[in-house]
């Protein structure tokens, strides 16, 4: 009986073991900058959160920046991209570059006339997707108002299963402050689209508690 015992426990082991974890730790985040109207004066509160994410951020980690434009939903859009390095020293140079393209884009950034921030956000599922990570955040740095070029058409579901989709910054409109409820109803149409697809809606306006952005 005890050498029954012996070999289940045995087996149990092996099986055990012979089931490496195949779970990715890594994380990977995609920030959209909203540069329309009066909001391109906000461009340089989001290189502090850049800046924690580039010190947060682990080797083995993702990030990418774009901004909103007219059809966010393209590659031109993108500032900057990078999956770390796991050797640090390689990836500290890396986040140094990048850094420096967030900046010089900082430094002459021009507004945009629309925002296609549902575009945005489908490009930043296919590049999260893409780099395998096990948690994925979008970040969407704007007051959520949506503006898109005649003829675009953006009204699909997004399939956000596995997301955390966090909203930054999202400051009132002139028109917000004659009607509040212009406000709410904006950020409720987001909350109801992205948990539609399946996602967690989260907003972070307090911008001094950056440790909260990638909290579970």
């Amino acid at each position: 009986m005890k050498k029954l015992l012996a070999l289940g426990l045995l087996a149990v082991s092996l099986l055990v073991s012979g089931c490496p974890d195949t779970t990715s730790h890594s994380q990977g985040v995609y920030m959209l900058l909203d540069s329309s109207g009066t909001y391109k004066h906000e461009i340089r509160r989001a290189q502090a959160i850049i800046n924690y994410l580039l010190g947060t951020l682990q080797p083995g980690d993702s990030l990418a920046v774009a901004r909103i434009d007219s059809g966010s939903f393209s590659e031109k859009d993108i500032i900057a991209k990078m999956t770390f390095d796991k050797r640090p020293s390689v990836s500290n140079q890396q986040k140094r570059l990048f850094k420096k393209k967030v900046d010089d884009f900082v430094s002459t950034v021009k507004g945009s006339a629309y925002t296609d921030i549902t575009g945005g956000v489908l490009q930043a599922v296919e590049y999260l997707d893409e780099t395998g990570a096990g948690r994925k955040y979008i970040l969407i740095f704007s007051d959520l108002k949506e503006e898109l070029v005649k003829g675009h058409v953006r009204d699909i579901p997004m399939q956000l299963a596995g997301f955390e989709v966090v909203a930054l910054n999202v400051t009132k409109l002139r028109s917000d402050n004659v009607d509040p409820r212009e406000y709410f109803k904006r950020v409720e149409k987001w909350r109801a689209r992205v948990e539609e697809g399946r996602g967690h809606w989260r907003i972070v306006n307090d911008l001094e508690r950056l440790e909260s952005i990638l909290a579970d």
